[in-house]
């Protein structure tokens, strides 16, 4: 697909109701274990956050960069993830944010980054409300990742993400609850959770889903 055509299939605007604490995500690690509610105070305030899904516009076809995270990390150790942390009080909107974490965290300059539009907010059972930013990235941006939050950057055809062949539904035990998530093994690189729920998410609005 262009880049013309993955931007016209995107959320284009955001209201401060989308993403403030009382918002509602749309979509979320919910959807595969509608029972797993029962195991979080059904007043639970989530936490605002944002991440940015980086297209690299490669002259062979797009890419998505994607991060490991450090082993002592409090939320998601390890685990693959897009660039992007909590919405602060001084960022403006979860643009600002996505481009600010993704600054901290891997040293992206945000004037390699257009923003595209907006995957639906995706509720995490951590307890995060998450906006996913799609932006596509020119090449030629250099990389300083921030030891303390990232083991690894790396990139994944999107062609090979968008393809339903490569997708798994996988489960494990949690809280002695079964939990299901999606999961999307590329080499060594293990994807899974919210990252691999919000690429179903763009797969789905890509029409591949």
């Amino acid at each position: 697909m262009t880049r013309g055509d993955i931007a016209a299939r995107l959320r284009h605007h955001l209201d401060p109701a989308d993403y403030g604490p009382v918002a509602v995500p749309r979509i979320g690690d919910f959807d595969l274990n509608p029972d797993l509610r029962g195991v979080f105070p059904p007043d639970r305030v989530l936490r605002p956050a944002a991440v940015l899904v980086p297209l690299v516009e490669h002259p062979t076809g797009l890419t998505v960069l994607l991060t490991r995270r450090t082993e002592h990390l409090t939320n998601h150790a390890g685990q693959v993830s897009f660039p992007g942390g909590r919405i602060e009080p001084g960022d403006k909107d979860p643009v600002a944010a996505a481009l600010r974490e993704a600054s901290e965290e891997i040293g992206l300059d945000r004037h390699y980054v257009s923003v595209a539009g907006f995957l639906d907010a995706y509720e995490t059972s951590t307890g995060f409300h998450v906006t996913p930013v799609v932006g596509f990235l020119t090449p030629g941006f250099t990389l300083t990742p921030d030891p303390g939050e990232v083991a690894q950057v790396f990139e994944v055809p999107l062609d090979f993400l968008m393809d339903p062949a490569n997708r798994q539904r996988q489960s494990r035990d949690y809280n002695g609850v079964q939990r299901y998530f999606y999961a999307m093994p590329y080499g060594e690189h293990y994807i899974w959770g919210a990252t691999a729920g919000m690429l179903v998410n763009l797969a789905t609005r890509l029409g591949k889903g």
